[in-house]
């Protein structure tokens, strides 16, 4: 257990007070926090993303990554997905104030890009489309802003969600930037002036390892 998180655990008042936003309380608003990814995969209801959700939550919980509270997710839908994916735990969030957001037409694009491309099998596609799209906002490789425990499982949770947007990726291209370079394709804008990948001088920063 981080030392961060138990601190947090042992100055929570018990009164009638709501814990910290992501914070995990019993039925009397006590903190339980002991691990935490094990307790949700020993809930988990056995769907295509239990695993995904339950690194991102656990880490956001820790501190790691750059997700908000109810990884960006409205405190309804966060619940929802609780109860779909993990029946039985409780978090407790405190959602932020809704404030003037201004990258919210960028937000809008990148929302938009990956329903597009939802595989249409699972709800859970557009919490996580919402979800990828609030880490894309940060500044760090996108596995990373998740939350998530490495690049593979970034990669399949594109391949589960997003399947034929993850197929266009055939160089292996660093995710967001990925991304990125998916909506300018689709507006016309070709920022780069190499003749190809291969010779550009910005190789490494759209390819390389993501560590």
């Amino acid at each position: 257990m981080r030392t961060d998180v138990m601190l947090r655990q042992q100055k929570a008042p018990l009164s009638n007070s709501l814990p910290q936003a992501g914070e995990r309380t019993n039925a009397k608003g006590n903190l339980q926090i002991p691990g935490l990814y094990a307790e949700l995969m020993a809930h988990a209801a056995g769907l295509p993303n239990d695993e995904l959700f339950a690194q991102m939550i656990s880490s956001q919980i820790d501190g790691i990554g750059a997700l908000p509270p109810g990884l960006g997710l409205d405190e309804k839908d966060f619940h929802t997905l609780l109860t779909q994916h993990f029946p039985g735990e409780v978090l407790v969030i405190r959602c932020a104030k809704n404030i003037a957001d201004p990258r919210a037409l960028e937000r809008d694009d990148v929302l938009g890009l990956l329903l597009a491309h939802r595989a249409h099998r699972n709800m859970s596609e557009e919490w996580m489309a919402e979800i990828v799209t609030a880490a894309c906002m940060a500044s760090d490789h996108l596995w990373q802003d998740l939350g998530l425990w490495s690049r593979d499982h970034l990669s399949r949770l594109m391949n589960q969600n997003f399947p034929s947007l993850a197929a266009k990726n055939v160089h292996d291209m660093k995710w967001k930037k990925f991304i990125y370079k998916q909506l300018c394709e689709q507006e016309g804008i070709n920022a780069c002036r190499s003749p190809s990948c291969e010779y550009c001088a910005d190789y490494l920063n759209c390819f390389g390892p993501e560590e």
